[in-house]
Formats: structure tokens, sequence, C-alpha cells
């Protein structure tokens, strides 16, 4: 069954041994991070093991009565468990089954929709009139201090809040989205809203400015709106100005049940909302509740929700942020999030993750994704047989395909192919296997690929847009791709020499040495 709530999602991992209670007096400054990244990386490097337990904070200095959760998903086992399943294939196989369907031909191939359309029907979220994120309503005189916010690493910006659900809505269809941005804390009421240019939330900013412009709203001095519109997700130059007249409401939902937080970060479409990706992974309908001042719905067991807006045209220096790619990113302009109500449940559980050097939490988040979205990447890519992000790759620096190859040039186009997907399209280094390479297994893809490779006929170069936490690129969110073809050659690629075999044993000789093996006193 679905965990209604994240306490429930707590105690199943305390149940389950995954969980360890911490009553010693921790700063969140500084110290949860060093405690995480150690307890983030037992036995993960040497792959001996998974990372360490989740950990409960109870005795958080400065904060007393205050409790932090992290590291909650920091395992392949927490990050099943979360999900509700033994494998994410299980999740895979279901997704798989939805594509499979055929339209139905007459009466009994109708009747055995039936239970696939009740199971359907449990995606959409279900509005309830109130919830325990109302237990407590501060409408003034609050301070988002009050809460353990982190500061990461040594020279970040400020705390900042690593783990919230934001909530916004498309001003054109009415869709919401819930979207993973940190936001920078900069006083009592004021957060950043590190909404990066190409995230659902940045396009619904800028179609609010854009109609702001066309009512004829805008008051802005320099830069102007088209410019302001194509900065509102991260910039490099000052604004300047009075703000554009307006504002577009947010909410943030801060502790909610492990799989709607899972599904703020999947990469789905824009038309396809959160809630209802963490209604088909719960099995089960999110219930959502109205909140006290903006017109938004948010999840009715959150732990903490902050409602607010962000001004059109206010953008406000942002970060540095020690990031999941193991650098601090640096200080750009992002919107404002202005905090007008808190809503709390009574002794709230504050949700917060850590990002690093990998491994971290992100990691295992990250590989559910690659196993979970797999099937629809072979949707469009059907001679796509495996993937593999690697940690070390920051999920967007490396990818590794393996393909069924039936034509000349097949690895370019399978490039090509997953720089056109969503947000595939930022991954910097595609490296492409033939079928038989088993792409989780690293030492075989660099034994196959360094192999396999003529440096000059088989790296393919290209630009684009690259991540916006790419500090190595060109320019910010420009830059070039690379992309390696490891398969084996062709003569219709104009190779013309002799492919040659991989060595292998007869299979006689390794049956005979399996029977012997005892005997030989080399165990």
């Amino acid at each position: 069954m679905a965990y209604s709530d994240l306490r429930e999602w707590i105690a199943a991992l305390e149940k389950a041994g995954e969980l360890k209670r911490v009553k010693a007096e921790v700063d969140p400054i500084l110290e949860v991070t060093e405690i995480i990244d150690r307890v983030s990386k037992w036995g993960a490097r040497d792959k001996s093991g998974p990372g360490g337990p989740a950990l409960l904070f109870e005795n958080v200095k400065g904060h007393p009565g205050h409790r932090i959760l992290i590291n909650q998903f920091g395992s392949e086992r927490r990050m099943n468990m979360a999900l509700n399943v033994n494998s994410y294939d299980e999740i895979a196989d279901r997704i798989r089954g939805f594509m499979d369907v055929k339209s139905p031909q007459g009466f009994l191939d109708k009747v055995k929709m039936l239970p696939m359309l009740a199971e359907m029907g449990s995606f959409f979220p279900k509005q309830v009139g109130t919830g325990p994120c109302k237990e407590v309503i501060l409408r003034d005189g609050f301070n988002l201090l009050d809460f353990p916010v982190l500061q990461c690493w040594p020279d970040d910006g400020g705390r900042f809040i690593t783990l919230p659900c934001v909530i916004t809505r498309d001003p054109r269809t009415g869709k919401r989205n819930v979207g993973m941005y940190r936001m920078q804390v900069y006083d009592g009421k004021t957060t950043g809203m590190h909404w990066q240019r190409h995230k659902n939330a940045a396009e619904h900013f800028r179609e609010r400015m854009r109609t702001a412009v066309a009512g004829g709203s805008e008051t802005l001095g320099k830069p102007s709106s088209v410019e302001l519109m194509a900065r509102s997700g991260g910039g490099s130059v000052a604004v300047t100005g009075t703000p554009m007249n307006g504002r577009m409401e947010v909410a943030v939902a801060i502790g909610t049940d492990p799989a709607l937080t899972f599904s703020a970060i999947v990469p789905a479409p824009p038309e396809i909302e959160e809630f209802m990706v963490a209604g088909f992974l719960r099995q089960k309908p999110v219930e959502v509740v109205k909140c006290e001042t903006v017109d938004l719905e948010v999840p009715a067991s959150a732990e903490i929700v902050l409602e607010g807006y962000v001004e059109l045209g206010e953008l406000r220096t942002e970060g540095p942020f020690g990031d999941h790619t193991g650098f601090y990113s640096l200080e750009d302009e992002y919107p404002v999030f202005h905090i007008n109500c808190i809503t709390h449940r009574k002794n709230p559980i504050y949700s917060a993750t850590i990002v690093g050097k990998p491994p971290q939490e992100d990691a295992y988040m990250a590989k559910a994704i690659e196993r979970i979205f797999l099937p629809m990447m072979k949707l469009t890519i059907p001679e796509l047989v495996d993937v593999n992000l690697p940690a070390e790759g920051v999920a967007h620096n490396l990818m590794i395909v393996s393909i069924r190859k039936s034509y000349a040039g097949q690895a370019r186009k399978v490039m090509h192919a997953i720089w056109s997907l969503g947000q595939a399209m930022f991954t910097k280094c595609i490296i492409v296997v033939d079928e038989d390479c088993n792409v989780q297994d690293l030492r075989e893809v660099t034994w196959r690929a360094l192999n396999n490779i003529d440096p000059e006929r088989d790296i393919q170069f290209t630009l684009g847009p690259v991540d916006t936490l790419d500090h190595a690129s060109r320019l910010p969110n420009f830059g070039s791709k690379m992309g390696v073809d490891a398969t084996r050659k062709w003569p219709a690629e104009g190779f013309q020499r002799p492919w040659p075999e991989a060595l292998t044993m007869r299979a006689d000789v390794k049956e005979k040495v399996t029977k012997m093996w005892k005997e030989l006193g080399i165990e």
C-alpha cells in the first residue's frame, strides 16, 4: 500500500532497519552535510554495499523540537521501498503495459480493459476539504528560519531549502506542475527560486510575463522584457529598472510522501501533472487541499507548506551553491519567492537532501528514473537495448547505451535521437555500444569502447543546449557535446578490415573446469 505521508514512510524505514535516530546535538550549518557525506558513501565507492541509512536528527542546534529527515532515498533498497516495489522493473513493466494497449475490437476486449481503466482512475489527485498540513496556519508573524534549513557547504551563499515540491500553474492550460528547485533563504519571508530556464515552472513564469507585456503592464527600463523573459531561469547580467506589474502564485510543499517527492524530479512531459505521476507510482490518488492565500492545491499531508508569489520581472542574485556536480554552481540572477502564509503540521519534520561529489542520495533517484523510463525511451528509439547513467556522470555528463545495430550510421542516429529527448538533450557525452555489451558493467564498457574506436573516425561533436550547472561550457546553457560510436564497424561504414572476435573459452572446457574446481584446491 502507498504511504499516506512522510511519517508513515519514516515508520516503514525504521521497521525495516533503514533509519537511525540521531539524538546528539547537530548543527544544520555544515555539520549535517559532513555527517551525510560520510554516511552516503559507506560501501558505495567500492561497490561493497549500499550507502548508509536514512537519518532522523532529533536534536537540531538552534531549533529545539524540530527534526530533520535526510538520506531517505540513499540506497537502492530504500528507493524501491519508496515506490512500493521489489524492483524498478515492476514499474517499467506497468508503463510498458499501458503503452501496449490496443483499441478494443469487441465487447469482450472492452470488458478486459475495465481493470486497467479503474487503475488509471486512481492516478488523478483527489481534492479534500482539509488535511494535516493545516494544523497550524500562520498568516503573519512567521519566520522561515524558525525551520532547520541547512547550509550545506562552506562557500554556499546562505541556507538553502533542498527538497521542496514547488507547485505552479500553467497560465495557458491550467495544468499544475510540481518541480524541485533549490531555494536560497534570503530572510524570514523571501527566498530565491532556482528554476533553470528549461524547467516547466520557468516557462510558466515566462508565459505570465508575455501576458503582462501583451496586456500593456510592462514598466521596465533596460534590459527589455524579451531579454528578461529569456533570463528568468538564470542569466548573467544584472537587472535594472522597475519590476513588471504582476505576480505569479507559487506554493511549496516540504516533507511529502516519498512517491510525490520523487515525482517532482521525474522528466514527465508538461501535459502530465506530477500529481498524476505520483498517483501512478502509489496506485492511489494524492490527496490535495486548497491553499489559504493562493489559488493552488498542495498535498494535504505535507509537513510544511509555503504560500506566496514571485514578482514578474524581479530577479535577485542567488548562489553560490555546492551542487550535485561536486562543484559550486556560481552566483546568478533568479526570481524571488515572497511568502505570505505558512501552514504546517504540529511538530513538523523538515525533509532535506545533500548534494555533492557522488555518490549521494540523488544518484539512487537518478538510477530509478533511468530504469523506470527506459520503456518510454524505447518507444522513440526502438533499437535501444539498455541505458546506464553512472553516478559519476552526475545524470547529465555521461550516458552509456547499447543498441541492436542493423544499418550503417545507426549509432550516430541514436546519439542525435537522445539529444532530442527532453532533459536528455543536456547529455554531454554519449557512448553507444553493441547489444552484447552490458552497459551496467563499466569495466566491460571501458574495455569494449577503447578497443572498438578509432578516435578521429568514431567521435561525433555537436553544439546545442547544455545544463545550466555545466561550468566548463563556452557559454552559460550552450556548448558542445560528444558522441562515441563504440559499436563494431561495418564495410558499409567504410571499414574494410576483418573485425576480430572477442576471446571466449569453449563451453566444454568451461564445464569440465567447473566440475573439477574443488579438486584443484585453489578456493
